[in-house]
């Protein structure tokens, strides 16, 4: 998944949509059994000291926000609108970066990540700093960033092509 920050529109791969889709549904399926754990659990007697049901209630919770979070993507998603291969660095991009100082080159995806969660990349979020520093950058042009040390970091944009798993 790849969140677009100016039109808040999230692009998805068919397959992740689909992976995505099913999670939610079976979140949704399992709706039923966590409130019946909850209320066997409620029957045991004294909800102070009842473990079982505080573990039930706090699975129900965890459930329901991923359902509400899978609802929002979803309602938002665009499905297998790729971005343009034009070299700049955007979500649903593949980037080739080299740090100032380093003879290698690092590969990632710039994306969410849900998106690439099944995938052998990297993934870096277009909110984390590097992220930011180099959303609209062009192929070759170099950007800064504040390292979680207070130090900047210097990166050049080697190459940024689509994401396709």
């Amino acid at each position: 998944m790849v969140t677009v920050s100016d039109t808040q529109v999230t692009w998805l791969t068919q397959d992740a949509y689909d992976r995505l889709k099913s999670e939610l549904e079976e979140l949704i399926e399992n709706r039923p059994v966590i409130a019946a754990k909850i209320n066997d659990s409620r029957e045991e007697g004294d909800l102070k000291e009842n473990g079982g049901y505080h573990a039930a209630r706090e699975e129900q919770a965890h459930q329901e926000a991923r359902i509400r979070h899978l609802q929002e993507l979803l309602r938002a998603a665009k499905v297998g609108e790729a971005p343009a291969n034009d070299g700049i660095a955007e979500p649903g991009k593949v980037l080739t970066v080299r740090y100032e100082g380093d003879d290698e080159d690092e590969k990632f995806l710039l994306a969410t990540r849900e998106e690439g969660a099944e995938g052998p990349l990297d993934v870096y979020s277009p909110e984390s700093p590097l992220g930011r520093a180099l959303l609209g950058a062009k192929e070759g042009e170099a950007r800064e960033y504040e390292l979680p040390n207070g130090k900047t970091q210097k990166v050049t944009l080697v190459k940024a092509v689509p994401y396709a798993d």
